[in-house]
């Protein structure tokens, strides 16, 4: 029997393994270029671009950049460059068309049958290259303290059928408040379907967890994950590790890439790419081209130049392993594809 004056103490909750990675997160110009053994001016290159976008990379995808490589072009995705500082025609804070999207705080509609919710500003890594890199979050993103409220708009369209988990990362939620978003998503009888768009699965492989797993075998709703790799070289053993339990189950997975100068745009690294993937039971879907955002344009690879990659890619892969060309344009009913 415990004494009447003695207490019952609880055991701190474990903090998960993916969380832990996430805090130890390199987030300073001087630690990734300690971490990378950079050349030292490299750091000064970087402190511009780091203050109006700041660095953040997990250790999992350090461990596949090069170290003392500065051309790297896993290093060239999470890398500051001071040309993001440069101000550039046709590029601008909101290239694919958010803002007019918006159908209630963060819940955007582009497309007929489908809808996408902006669950979090938060990344596992930040991509250089990210199209919301100026999104206002924290006026424009989901708010877990009326989430419920936040779907009514969802619930009162049932021509709806499909939710798009979007962010940020939404795998950057916690599992408590992403299986209470699903559970809410799931108790709307008209959806038949939410797809996770997510890169976590390559900055953190760890995050898919058991708890996770289990929620998405077991939804009501089909789920399709759409991860984000863009190099063969993200696809390590430990990417193909966690992927592992999806592949044979009822989840769809998919890949989408965007086209990159310096990191994808030779037709060997997509050819790669692609019979990367499919030995990790994940189908391309999508090579985007890049989407025109402030702070990106050293990135952009032409149009001409794509129609030739994928061309090449066509001579050497069968056609289930090309993803299809396409580019986000605002107030299109849906993405276009670029053509030949």
């Amino acid at each position: 029997m415990i004494p009447a004056s003695s207490t019952l103490v609880q055991p701190p909750t474990a903090i998960p393994d993916w969380q832990q990675e996430l805090s130890r997160s390199l987030r300073t110009p001087e630690a990734l270029a300690g971490a990378l053994h950079l050349p030292l001016e490299q750091v000064v290159t970087m402190i511009g671009a780091h203050n109006d976008f700041p660095i953040r990379v997990t250790d999992s995808y350090l461990q596949r950049i090069e170290p003392g490589n500065p051309q790297d072009p896993l290093l060239l995705q999470i890398l500051p460059q001071t040309a993001e500082l440069q101000e550039q025609p046709g590029f601008s804070h909101d290239p694919v068309g958010d803002q007019p999207a918006i159908q209630g705080r963060g819940v955007l509609q582009k497309y007929h049958g489908r809808a996408l919710l902006v669950t979090t500003a938060a990344c596992g890594i930040h991509c250089r290259y990210c199209f919301r890199r100026h999104y206002d979050y924290s006026h424009q993103g989901l708010n877990a303290a009326v989430e419920a409220n936040d779907l009514s708009w969802i619930q009162q369209n049932p021509t709806i059928r499909e939710i798009i988990l979007s962010g940020g990362d939404p795998l950057m939620l916690s599992n408590r408040r992403l299986l209470h978003l699903l559970t809410l998503l799931e108790s709307i009888p008209h959806l038949q379907t939410v797809r996770i768009h997510t890169r976590m699965p390559i900055a953190t492989p760890n995050r898919l967890d058991q708890p996770l797993l289990d929620a998405l075998l077991q939804s009501r709703l089909k789920v399709v994950m759409v991860i984000h790799a863009n190099h063969p070289r993200e696809l390590d053993e430990s990417v193909a590790a966690a992927l592992a339990p999806l592949v044979n189950s009822p989840v769809m997975l998919l890949n989408q890439s965007v086209l990159l100068r310096k990191i994808n745009d030779q037709p060997k690294s997509l050819e790669a790419l692609s019979l990367r993937l499919f030995e990790c039971g994940v189908l391309p879907y999508y090579l985007f081209l890049l989407d025109r955002v402030q702070g990106s344009h050293h990135f952009e690879v032409s149009e001409r130049r794509a129609i030739e990659l994928i061309d090449a890619i066509g001579t050497s892969l069968p056609g289930y392993l090309i993803p299809r060309l396409v580019r986000e344009i605002e107030g299109e009913p849906r993405k276009s594809p670029v053509h030949f």
